[in-house]
């Protein structure tokens, strides 16, 4: 490894090292803009910031054409060790460091086109995507990539895929409405815990093509009559549904919905209900895809290159080829033997990952905008 290197290294290192001590939850990272911000002006890198939301969008080359990499930057809110808390443990504190990784490799390149670097907030909950294509983050993009962390079971350390095909995502909130009763005359109520559980058994054999992958479950029950001896009338319930195809969504939606509309009647209760953060599945360019592949390769070896991820988490980096379906699009796959998994409170992986994303975008933003 040459001085250059170790200083990139390093640097890399340093500002993954802040992001991951100073993490903070989705329409909230105040600081993390300013961190971006301060970074950019250092390296004289013109950016744009918004009145209203956080996150930003930076620029380097020349053209009409904008080549453009997206990294997400909130973080979840989670029990750590006991205590509630702002934590980086879906690994997007390593997603801006390698993105600013590769624009420290890029910078001082000569570019034939332009490259937008899009720090976006909110990912957390599917709508940040939205609030950066509003802002402009797509205006003459015809190419886009990502680049994730991928948990030890999808890829090890060393390997890098050009594609994750992430599925779709539908979440839903709520709640029963129905008449509370004495726990010696549940006959003079109307339950919602009887709801909940014959909801549960609905979603469990909820049957769809054996063939697509897809699962609906409910995520949150809250029923409180107030007392030990009260049957609860009213609950909160969330439902988390995904599948791997857009279209198994939908149909999944609409069969929701249609067993909220038999519980009605079966109980006697109001059912209201809300779809939020919907999340779309991939939709992988191929040409992106072959263009990251041949990046790997150059940049990293032939034994770097692994096959494309299949999983069924969601990303709403998938929210920009909803919004213009003619771009070529495709989030690059970064072995790091992250463990035990992403979201995972006490999440952790090989720092020496972040300089092989950092150069694995940084490699295929090249060439296409040289």
């Amino acid at each position: 490894m040459t001085i250059e290197q170790q200083t990139l290294e390093t640097q890399v290192l340093a500002w993954f090292n802040h992001f991951h001590t100073h993490p903070e939850i989705s329409w909230e990272e105040v600081e993390t803009t300013n961190t971006l911000a301060t970074i950019l002006q250092e390296l004289h890198i013109p950016y744009r910031r918004f009145d209203d939301v956080t996150g930003l969008q930076a620029e380097i080359g020349e053209g009409e054409e904008v080549i453009a990499v997206r990294a997400d930057i909130d973080a979840l809110w989670q029990e750590v060790n006991g205590m509630w808390q702002a934590n980086h443990s879906c690994g997007h504190d390593a997603n801006m460091a390698m993105v600013l990784g590769a624009l420290l490799l890029l910078k001082d390149r000569k570019l034939s086109k332009r490259i937008r670097f899009i720090f976006q907030p909110a990912e957390e909950k599917g709508n940040g995507a939205i609030s950066m294509i509003e802002r402009g983050a797509l205006d003459d993009v015809t190419h886009l990539f990502g680049v994730h962390l991928r948990p030890q079971e999808e890829l090890p350390l060393g390997k890098v895929a050009p594609a994750i095909h992430h599925g779709a995502a539908y979440f839903l909130q709520g709640k029963i409405f129905g008449v509370d009763a004495h726990g010696a005359r549940p006959h003079q109520g109307q339950s919602a815990i009887d709801v909940l559980v014959t909801m549960h058994q609905q979603l469990s054999m909820m049957h769809i093509d054996p063939f697509e992958v897809c699962s609906a479950k409910i995520t949150k029950m809250v029923a409180d009559g107030g007392s030990v001896n009260i049957i609860a009338g009213t609950a909160e319930f969330s439902i988390d549904v995904r599948a791997q195809k857009n279209e198994v969504l939908q149909q999944m939606k609409e069969r929701i919905e249609r067993i909220f509309g038999q519980l009605q009647q079966q109980f006697d209760v109001r059912i209201e209900w809300q779809w939020e953060d919907f999340t779309p599945g991939a939709e992988v360019s191929q040409e992106a895809a072959m263009i990251a592949e041949q990046a790997i390769i150059e940049e990293l070896g032939l034994e770097a290159l692994a096959p494309h991820v299949h999983t069924p988490g969601s990303d709403d980096f998938h929210c920009y080829t909803i919004a213009k379906p003619e771009l070529k699009a495709a989030m690059i796959g970064v072995g790091a033997n992250l463990a035990p998994g992403l979201h995972h409170p006490n999440m952790t992986f090989d720092r020496e990952a972040l300089m092989t994303g950092a150069q694995a975008v940084a490699a295929t933003l090249y060439n296409i905008a040289k």
